[in-house]
């Protein structure tokens, strides 16, 4: 017994117009004879391959604004350029006597490093010499929103504190080394330090590591060149060779970061 139709017991009704000889097949157009399986992928092939110039040339396009720190795309940094702002309104017009006082208490010198030196390893860091219009500020803003975006906030805040704390510690114990050895005198010991440009030195050295290579090595020699010219001038030689240090710190980096990012992205 047939379990299927012949075709020419398939009669359409009396009066009905016969179908098209080819009614009932698939479109069949762009389609090679002898190779199957081809319907489903001739469908999707040609929507993706059109999509796909529009998503790079979205990928490429310029947006500027994301240069500057956002409370949604970079809370960090974010954040820490409002306490910025607040802590340079403050030098700025607050009374001169409470300013010092402020900078004092918040000093990393040798004397409050091993009094205290969570407190002031932290305090140190709200303050910025010269104001938010320093270049040190502007180098915070651009390079810890680029890191941000990159890595995350917590990572960023990880590289800025590592830097922060080693260029530090290691700059400070080369004081209190000296003083005791009697190169310094006991002054040296109470000697003002504040500031975030440790951190943001690393912070720039830790982001040439993820930049493409035309725009990582001017940074780095540019950035690396002004660093030992300011340690060859010998105006400020502590700071001078805790900025070399923490840009060294941030360059080490770049085998972290750039594993951050690929796990952040």
């Amino acid at each position: 017994m047939e379990r299927t139709a012949r075709a020419a017991d398939v009669t359409p009704p009396a009066g009905a117009a016969a179908p098209p000889y080819d009614a009932g097949i698939a479109d069949a157009s762009g389609l090679l004879p002898g190779l199957p399986g081809q319907r489903g992928a001739e469908a999707r092939v040609p929507a993706a391959k059109a999509a796909e110039p529009v998503a790079v040339a979205a990928a490429r396009r310029p947006r500027p604004w994301r240069l500057l720190p956002t409370p949604a795309g970079t809370p960090f940094t974010f954040g820490y350029v409002v306490v910025l702002v607040v802590t340079s309104l403050v030098t700025e017009y607050a009374a001169p006597s409470l300013v010092h006082a402020l900078h004092q208490g918040s000093s990393t010198d040798v004397a409050h490093l091993v009094r205290m030196p969570v407190l002031v390893l932290l305090a140190s860091a709200v303050w910025i010499a010269g104001g938010v219009l320093s270049p040190y500020a502007m180098g915070f803003v651009f390079a810890f929103t680029a890191l941000e975006r990159r890595i995350g906030g917590a990572r960023a805040a990880c590289v800025f504190l590592l830097g922060h704390v080693l260029a530090t510690v290691v700059t400070e114990g080369a004081v209190g080394l000296g003083v005791l050895v009697g190169h310094l005198p006991d002054s040296s010991l109470h000697r003002l330090d504040y500031g975030v440009s440790f951190g943001v030195a690393t912070g720039v050295g830790a982001l040439a590591g993820l930049l493409t290579p035309w725009l990582r090595w001017p940074l780095v020699l540019g950035v690396g060149g002004m660093v030992l010219a300011d340690l060859i001038a010998f105006t400020d030689p502590m700071t001078n060779w805790g900025h070399l240090m923490a840009f060294a710190v941030g360059v080490a980096l770049w085998p972290s970061v750039r594993r951050w990012r690929r796990e952040w992205l």
